[in-house]
């Protein structure tokens, strides 16, 4: 079934955060809890005020999102029920269209980010260090064709 992809609304937030967490526990798992306590405070108060962000809709439910920030991607997460159906292609798809050339940092611990962002298309740039926790991060682009 194809998602609608649409613009977030505050009434999205609830969903959207158990989405986030969902997700990033399988994905981040290599973190301590401080990193989800943090993200669960700090996305509602930093993150959404500051980042375009899209949702994927299926029968009126949520099952993902990306936030943007200008052409980079500051987070694509799919609840993990979803995963493998297309929603995480739909959403960059939209950044992609609203963008053009994307870039994106995912944690070098982090294979499904990883693999993903492989398979749309991104190539790896460099490395960093990511201060909070001191884990590498690969920053990667994708170049519209």
């Amino acid at each position: 079934m194809k998602a609608e992809i649409r613009q977030y609304q505050k009434q999205d937030l609830s969903d959207l955060l158990t989405i986030w967490e969902s997700a990033s526990r399988i994905a981040h798992s290599f973190m301590a809890e401080s990193f989800f306590e943090q993200g669960l405070r700090e996305i509602p108060t930093i993150y959404i005020p500051n980042a375009d962000t899209w949702i994927a809709v299926i029968d009126q439910k949520m099952v993902g999102f990306i936030a943007l920030i200008n052409n980079e991607v500051g987070g694509l997460f799919v609840d993990p029920n979803h995963h493998g159906n297309g929603i995480g292609r739909a959403l960059m798809d939209k950044a992609q269209e609203l963008h053009g050339d994307l870039e994106v940092d995912v944690f070098k611990e982090n294979p499904i980010g990883r693999r993903f962002y492989d398979r749309y298309g991104f190539k790896f740039k460099h490395e960093k260090i990511w201060p909070d926790s001191g884990d590498i991060m690969l920053r990667m682009a994708f170049t519209a064709k």
